[in-house]
């Protein structure tokens, strides 16, 4: 039913229309209107509201990361907006659904170098997936539908609203739509690179397997812990892909490369075939991209066609989603053995096993054993947040 809305109830409707509960942000003088608006849904949305943009910024990231939802955050014009950025960059390296909503000064007055005007579109553009400046009251809505949708299809990443205070002020119609489904289109010839993919599986003696944050983006745990049990092979997983197998299974032998497990790097040394998911191939994992895996085989599978061959040549590829790509791989391969090249995994596994530092005293705690006993406390069901260094890598 169409009815006559302001700019502001329209942004909250169409909040509500992408299920969107819960909102992060810090209130000023450009989004005024919204937050109007968001006192008058309050009852159908949470706004958390924080001491900075940028903590607001990253507290919508880390919602979207625990529930895999779309985090949203709300700032006003100039300083509050620029404040977004390092959480939106955050979100976009690290392939996070996001979108962000700034204020801007009224139409009239952009370009004037107006008080608190900043050109936050041309600052955001090299890391969102796509960024909006409505200048049109009827073009609103649509716009922040087709801001959720890109946010999460394909390769997932933040986008950016920007709204200039007269819009959110403005009435204008609106009316209800259904969210667009999101549909990964998987380009033309993708089975037959599947198919190529599963007779090189098929025909080596030692794989391994290296998984990415691209399956968990692609909710694809099951398929890869299927995927695992068919092919029967080692499993090393990216810091962004740790909750892609379960890490207690006889299979996973740590992370790779700079920080990773002298098992998994003696792996990737002797194995015939690597197999990618859902990974970029970073510099942490690569740490020498001319030595890494010399001569080896490596399947590169993502979502992601600017990957592939981008950090490091690959003898074979599949461009595609990688839940659906895991599923028509597991129904053409058979289940496999690979006994003896598991045997010889699990024995650097044991011989070179992460131990721990023998305590002098009773008094000494390690972090290690903090973790540990997180971790037994919660029955492994904590969700745990680092910031960026040493304990990251205990975590």
């Amino acid at each position: 039913m169409l009815k006559q809305l302001h700019g502001s109830d329209v942004i909250i409707e169409c909040l509500l229309e992408q299920g969107v509960d819960t909102v992060f942000g810090y209130p000023g003088g450009a989004v005024l209107n919204i937050y109007d608006s968001l006192y008058k849904y309050s009852d159908k949305i949470h706004h958390v509201i924080t001491a900075h943009e940028q903590a607001a910024c990253h507290a919508a990231d880390g919602y979207s990361r625990t529930t895999g939802r779309t985090g949203v955050v709300i700032a006003t014009s100039g300083p509050g907006a620029t404040n977004l950025v390092t959480g939106i960059a955050t979100a976009y390296m690290d392939s996070i659904p996001m979108v962000a909503i700034t204020g801007n000064v009224t139409r009239d007055l952009l370009g004037l170098d107006s008080f608190q005007e900043v050109d936050i579109c041309g600052i955001t553009m090299p890391i969102t997936k796509h960024n909006y400046i409505v200048k049109d009251p009827a073009e609103l809505a649509d716009t922040i539908r087709e801001a959720f949708y890109i946010a999460n299809e394909g390769r997932k990443g933040p986008v950016l609203i920007d709204v200039p205070k007269d819009i959110t002020g403005a009435l204008m119609d609106y009316e209800k739509k259904e969210p667009k489904q999101i549909v990964n289109h998987n380009p033309e010839g993708i089975n037959d690179e599947i198919a190529a993919a599963a007779e090189l599986i098929k025909k080596a003696e030692k794989p391994f397997i290296y998984a990415g944050g691209g399956v968990v983006s692609a909710d694809a745990t099951e398929e890869m812990a299927e995927f695992v049990r068919k092919v029967d092979a080692p499993v090393s997983l990216s810091l962004m892909g740790q909750c892609a197998l379960d890490n207690t299974k006889d299979c996973y032998i740590g992370m790779l490369g700079m920080h990773g497990t002298k098992t998994a790097a003696m792996t990737l040394g002797e194995c015939d075939l690597m197999i990618v998911l859902g990974s970029r191939f970073s510099d942490r994992v690569l740490c020498n991209a001319k030595t890494f895996a010399k001569d080896k085989k490596i399947i590169h599978i993502d979502i992601d066609p600017a990957e592939i061959g981008k950090n490091i040549d690959v003898y074979s590829h599949v461009t595609g989603d990688v839940k659906y790509v895991l599923a028509k791989l597991c129904e053409l391969l058979p289940d496999m053995k690979h006994e003896a090249w598991m045997n010889t995994v699990m024995d650097w596994k044991k011989q070179y096993a992460l131990r721990m530092v023998p305590i002098e005293s009773e008094d000494e705690v390690l972090p290690q054993d903090v973790i540990e006993e997180l971790d037994r406390l919660t029955d492994g069901k904590a969700i745990i947040t680092t910031e960026v260094g040493q304990h990251q890598m205990w975590a």
